[in-house]
């Protein structure tokens, strides 16, 4: 009679516990989403202590999904002999196994919290909509939270090699920054890295024979005498970089401008004898700096998308539908839920939060005139503190798309056009001329499955002329698909007709 499966033994002959400091670089929040009576969304700190915690459901969650769009792209799931499933384990028809991986919770310290509000935009009037402000929580960065994850390593060398290139693949993108964590990663939070803290290096490896009687009580008293530092996660686990695996397909853009006046997005929670308004600050090494935030940036560009494609349709048809435009912009931006049933998929468009450099903070005060009279309303003075241009102000932005078609890649070219050339706005005020950029450089990139890849560069030269090294008509193939995209639905539709007629 053979044993049930349960009492079957997995064979561990060896255990690698990894130690590493998990540092915030942007704003994150690790909760639950439910609302209070003071804050919209509040965070989830551990009820004993109340410090925050990043549970390992959560980590594990994303290592499990960084893994994943490394071995096999974007969207693309395996099979069990992959490396995903077989380092997190896998679940199907009443039959699967058990994680390789154990993840712990990691508490941090007390919080350093940093609120935040947030508007729902009616995309029409570009105002917003009625009952679409919340605000939330959010834990400042810098806070640090110390990891530790233990991998089981069975006797069977070929699997034993799987497990340990899955983990290092994993811990990798920790390493270089490339796994955010938590609420509205896509938008910019959460971005999180391993880093040196307190002299501590970022990574420490620590391995146990367990064939061996000292290796096993080493194990049981959690001995560190063999443990050994470093920050390459590679070489600690004696993986070549040539062994890694990278199917994921981005198209990156790295993109620095100066200011062309001020700019402000409003903060609502400053401090006591701050001005009414002041532009939105947040903590970056123990020092408030101000930013332009990555929702701000993807609303901008989503709703000047929206714009540019419904433009480009009705200049190609004389039907007032705009429903090809609009599958466009929810297919990159991620839908607008409206009502319980709508689909909902995050969007393949990544916006980071960054800090505007060398910014110059005046305060301005304004009054509000009375149209009819011309004259100042009663009590309506009011000041406000936004960011304006100097020497050396600069703004950067990053963007990714993720597994993107020509055709979006194409419309993201002419929303960098419009940035560079003034007229795409950031933030408030852009009736009374704030928020408008000066495009200086910019790098882009597109790195395909496999080992394609192609870079360009554009700098603004004193003359006027932009300067681009790369394929230039590669760049107006993406835009010329772009538009194409919609002469092909009218040339669609025109044979359609004439098959009627």
């Amino acid at each position: 009679m053979n044993n049930p499966r349960w009492l079957e033994s997995r064979e561990i002959v060896e255990r690698i516990i990894i130690r590493g400091n998990l540092v915030l670089e942007t704003p994150a929040y690790f909760g639950s989403g439910d609302h209070d009576e003071i804050v919209g969304i509040s965070l989830d700190l551990d009820p004993l202590e109340g410090r925050t915690l990043l549970t390992g459901a959560s980590l594990a969650g994303a290592l499990r999904s960084y893994l994943r769009e490394c071995e096999h792209g974007f969207g693309k799931q395996g099979d069990k002999k992959s490396l995903y499933m077989n380092l997190f384990g896998n679940h199907e028809n009443d039959e699967g196994e058990q994680s390789f991986l154990i993840v712990n919770d990691s508490l941090g310290e007390k919080p350093k919290i940093e609120l935040r509000d947030g508007i729902k935009i009616d995309g029409k009037t570009r105002t917003a909509k009625d009952k679409g402000k919340f605000d939330f929580e959010l834990i400042e960065a810098g806070a640090c939270f110390p990891i530790e994850i233990e991998l089981l390593l069975p006797r069977e060398e070929k699997r034993k090699e799987k497990l340990l290139l899955g983990l290092a693949i994993a811990l990798r993108g920790l390493e270089k920054g490339e796994i955010s964590l938590g609420f509205r990663k896509r938008r910019g939070f959460g971005r999180c890295r391993i880093k040196e803290w307190n002299g501590v290096k970022g990574w420490n490896v620590c391995r146990y024979d367990l064939t061996t009687p000292k290796g096993l009580i080493d194990w049981l008293n959690l001995d560190k005498g063999e443990e050994k530092s470093g920050q390459n996660i590679l070489t600690l686990l004696g993986i070549s970089e040539s062994e890694l695996l990278d199917k994921r397909c981005i198209f990156q853009m790295d993109a620095t401008f100066s200011l062309d006046g001020s700019m402000i997005i409003r903060s609502g929670y400053d401090e006591v004898n701050a001005p009414d308004t002041v532009h939105l600050h947040s903590k970056r090494n123990d020092e408030s700096v101000p930013v332009l935030s990555g929702t701000s940036l993807a609303g901008a560009l989503r709703a000047r998308a929206f714009r540019i494609a419904n433009t480009i349709q009705n200049s190609t048809t004389t039907s007032k539908d705009n429903k090809k435009a609009r599958e466009m912009i929810n297919n990159l931006f991620g839908p607008e839920i409206e009502k319980p049933e709508d689909k909902a998929f995050a969007s393949k468009l990544i916006t980071a939060e960054t800090e505007i450099i060398n910014p110059l903070k005046l305060v301005q005060q304004r009054i509000k005139i009375d149209r009819f009279t011309g004259s100042s309303f009663p009590t309506a003075l009011f000041d406000e503190q936004p960011v304006f241009e100097q020497s050396g102000t600069k703004v950067k932005l990053k963007v990714q798309i993720q597994k993107p078609d020509n055709a979006q890649i194409g419309l993201l070219l002419l929303l960098l056009k419009d940035l560079w050339t003034r007229d795409l706005p950031l933030g408030g005020e852009a009736s009374i001329g704030r928020g408008r950029l000066i495009g200086q450089e910019a790098e882009l990139s597109y790195k395909m499955e496999g080992p394609n890849y192609q870079e360009w560069k554009l700098k603004q030269k004193y003359n006027g002329k932009l300067e681009i090294v790369g394929d230039r008509e590669k760049l107006e193939g993406f835009v010329n698909n772009f538009v194409s995209n919609f002469s092909e639905e009218i040339q669609h539709d025109t044979r359609g007709l004439k098959a009627k007629m």
